[in-house]
């Protein structure tokens, strides 16, 4: 299977105010995709060639996450080790790629749990790369870029529907673009637990689920018919084993329609148990819950008036990668979300482009030694450029309130565990560092972020006046965790303020486990052998 990316007329190679692109994917590269679904676990390896992504390898297991999870959050034993093994085998096909070229996600049943480092921990080691959690929006946003991408292009809007093992998503979009995005706690696991947890089907029972998945989609029903669609799509494995159903029994000639759905209803019904659930084109693997996914798409059809839905073969881990070949080709989604943010925010555009040029010239004297790369000091120009979104709250403890809005915003692109390293930087960028927020997050992120927040942090604290004047040479070295700041002592001189910070910082760093030592040089030159970046 080959799929096309399509050409970005507005692609640029230089940096931009949130920090170099993404290393170019090479002719020839391989490129992985991991879902980690409520329901089944997808691998999918693609080779990069000729401007497009070619299919060469799928993988998928079912796993049924969801149906080991427990009302405390916990997951069973036995579910843990089925997804652990499955992982393994995984991470046996991925073993020779590179992490920046592996995009693994984890979805509902993974954000229901009460600890879920407690499994993510074991299962990074089981598949030997970094597995990030997504919220119930970038899940439909990655679904619909998958989608779009499996689709012949048009001009109208689309709904797609994709109901999954423990959420269900709903994206209106026009292009490769998402225009609405939601996601409701309803799934085809989920809701069989739900309303037929003995197995046992009755009308009372669907009248049942209905209703309340009914009303769960009429928080946002109106919204969606307002911005309007021309045609309907559903996604994954649901729609496709539900749309084989309808085909095989003759109900419908080419997706799914309202009067199939409603045969197949009446077929489940019929059967009134699911051992004598048997029914053409459906496979034993789907029997268990077919009722649950069946009730959701019905009460889809019934709440958005649909007479018609055609299914799509492509879906979320597509998505996977094409989010990734548009991140090194076309712009990183990130990028986007948080100059969206800044703007929202009214941050003051001036006063971030200032303290992320220090930022960033302190950055790339000292990437190289403490083992820092393009995605690190992308997250440094990003926190640089939204550092003081919380002053739009008050400026009393505004990291505090721009930590807030940055963990609780929806910021298309950016993983759970993204959004939280983001957040702990803006938090820690002033005043004593916040060290149960860098240590709350999973252990291989705090190193990068506490490196990253002591940048920011001289950063912002050396352009504390907010004036154009340009900062001396700046000159920073490390050993190990030990940080040594040249200045001019003449220019030191001139701002008693800053020398008064730069002698309060070196007690506040020490919580993000470094030192900082502040050297007055009485001339700059007098030190030739250092690197230094003006700012200008």
């Amino acid at each position: 299977m080959s799929l096309s990316v399509p050409p970005n007329p507005d692609r640029t190679r230089e940096a931009s105010l949130i920090g170099a692109p993404a290393a170019d994917i090479r002719d020839g590269e391989l490129l992985a995709a991991i879902d980690l679904g409520s329901n089944s676990f997808h691998l999918l390896v693609a080779r990069y060639e000729h401007g497009g992504l070619r299919i060469i390898d799928r993988m998928r297991e079912s796993i049924r996450l969801a149906m080991g999870l427990h009302a405390n959050g916990s997951l069973d034993a036995e579910y843990r080790e089925r997804a652990l093994a499955c992982l393994a085998r995984f991470g046996q096909r991925l073993r020779a790629l590179p992490h920046e070229r592996v995009h693994a996600v984890a979805t509902n049943a993974v954000r229901q749990l009460a600890v879920p480092q407690a499994f993510l921990l074991p299962a990074e080691t089981a598949l030997g790369h970094p597995i990030e959690i997504v919220s119930g929006r970038e899940e439909a946003r990655l679904i619909y870029l998958g989608v779009a991408h499996g689709l012949p292009e048009t001009r109208q809007r689309r709904l797609v529907v994709d109901i999954g093992g423990g959420s269900t998503e709903f994206i209106i979009g026009k292009g490769f673009d998402a225009l609405r995005t939601e996601s409701v706690q309803v799934g085809c696991i989920a809701s069989t637990l739900r309303f037929f947890a003995d197995d046992r089907y009755t009308a009372r029972r669907w009248q049942q689920a209905q209703a309340e998945i009914g009303v769960e989609l009429q928080q946002f029903a109106e919204d969606y018919r307002d911005v309007g669609w021309g045609e309907a799509i559903g996604s994954s494995g649901t729609a496709k084993a539900i749309g084989s159903v309808v085909q095989a029994n003759g109900w419908c000639e080419q997706g799914i329609s309202a009067e199939a759905l409603a045969r197949l209803r009446g077929a489940i019904l019929e059967a009134g148990h699911v051992d004598r659930l048997r029914l053409a084109g459906l496979s034993e693997e789907r029997v268990p819950i077919l009722a649950g996914g069946t009730a959701i798409l019905e009460a889809v059809f019934s709440t958005f008036a649909l007479e018609q839905m055609s299914v799509c073969e492509t879906a979320m881990r597509e998505g996977l990668l094409y989010d990734l070949v548009g991140r090194a080709l076309d712009g990183d989604p990130r990028a986007g979300s948080i100059a969206t943010l800044a703007s929202r925010y009214g941050v003051d555009r001036a006063q971030a482009k200032r303290v992320q040029h220090a930022a960033l010239a302190l950055f790339d004297q000292v990437a190289a030694e403490w083992g820092l790369g393009n995605l690190e000091r992308d997250v440094l120009g990003w926190a640089a450029d939204i550092h003081e979104v919380g002053l739009a709250i008050a400026h009393s403890l505004h990291h505090q309130h721009g930590a807030y809005i940055i963990a609780h915003s929806d910021l298309a692109g950016f993983t759970r565990q993204g959004q939280q390293a983001l957040a702990a930087i803006v938090r820690s960028h002033r005043r004593k560092p916040d060290r149960a927020s860098i240590e709350a997050l999973p252990l291989r992120l705090r190193s990068g972020v506490r490196k990253i927040t002591a940048l920011l942090r001289l950063a912002a604290l050396l352009e504390r006046a907010r004036t154009p004047e340009p900062l001396p040479d700046l000159r920073l070295r490390i050993d190990d965790r030990n940080l040594q700041l040249d200045l001019p002592e003449r220019w030191l001189q001139q701002h008693p303020l800053t020398r008064a910070d730069l002698d309060q910082e070196r007690d506040h760093i020490k919580q993000l486990d470094l030192k900082l030592q502040v050297r007055s040089l009485a001339d700059p030159a007098a030190d030739p052998g250092a690197t230094t970046t003006r700012n200008r």
